[in-house]
């Protein structure tokens, strides 16, 4: 399988939540002391040159930045110190939050499946080979709104290292070709508008820009 195409025919997206301190902390949660799981369908997946679409269920979405890692073979029950070798390669991702339906399920006891799970609420870039990102342990990522820098952190910030979540991960379900594992976003999320215009990047790697419309 070509990884190039992982929005094709990747089956799941396995997201992380909390990874950074800062961003547990500035939504008022506790640092986690074992990864917090949530998964995202894969019809949520857009890319560039479609738009983020605010459903009309939602009164406040909001941005976060991530990196994306996106597993190359079956991965199962898998050791930390081996679980590199089943990393194929990276995307930058933004994990779009509908936060009004996330912190009422969260007042009232519920998943979050709803909050994160609408289409387009998956913006991701194009696949980046190994390569192009040889220490993703000590990226910088960031995404402004508008021309106005929103967000910006380092993955060596993580509370759980990309080894340890896929490996965690892998020890309750499979992984499998073309699966992306979202390993949170740094402190600074907030909402975003329509008509407002989102730009993302790792640095030194790539850009994306996505533009923002209200569902019609």
């Amino acid at each position: 399988m070509d990884l190039k195409q992982f929005v094709r025919f990747g089956r799941k997206i396995v997201a992380v939540g909390r990874n950074y301190g800062a961003h547990a902390k500035e939504l008022g949660n506790a640092v986690p002391t074992e990864p917090l799981l949530f998964l995202k369908p894969t019809s949520s997946y857009v890319q560039e040159g479609q738009p983020i679409t605010i459903p009309a269920q939602c009164q406040e979405l909001h941005h976060e930045v991530e990196l994306g890692v996106v597993i190359s073979k079956p991965c199962s029950r898998v050791a930390e110190q081996n679980a590199l070798a089943y990393v194929g390669g990276y995307t930058l991702a933004l994990d779009m939050t509908a936060r009004d339906i996330q912190s009422a399920a969260k007042k009232a006891g519920h998943p979050w499946s709803v909050a994160k799970g609408y289409d387009t609420f998956c913006p991701v870039s194009r696949f980046i080979g190994l390569d192009e990102l040889p220490k993703p342990e000590n990226a910088t990522l960031w995404l402004s709104v508008n021309g106005e820098q929103r967000q910006r952190g380092s993955t060596s910030d993580m509370i759980f290292s990309i080894p340890h979540l896929v490996s965690y991960i892998s020890n309750i379900m499979t992984l499998e070709a073309g699966d992306v594992v979202l390993t949170g976003t740094p402190e600074g999320v907030g909402p975003v508008r329509e008509g407002a215009n989102i730009e993302a990047g790792l640095d030194g790697v790539l850009t994306m820009s996505f533009a923002v419309e209200k569902q019609s």
